[in-house]
């Protein structure tokens, strides 16, 4: 299970299991992976649920 994150300058994909983690990085500055983790960290059951629904796992 992973999400993408997008931005301006960039995008990043983000492992949700088994731990959240970054997966890769094209073009988006540290502070904003920070960022981005941090309100994955914070939406977590809530990313989960939507991308369960979305694949129907």
């Amino acid at each position: 299970m992973h999400v993408h994150v997008y931005c301006e300058r960039g995008e990043a994909k983000f492992w949700l299991e088994p731990t959240i983690e970054l997966a890769q990085n094209s073009g988006m500055a540290v502070r904003q992976i920070r960022v981005a983790k941090t309100l994955i960290e914070e939406h977590d059951d809530e990313i989960r649920n939507a991308w369960q629904k979305h694949f129907g796992c």
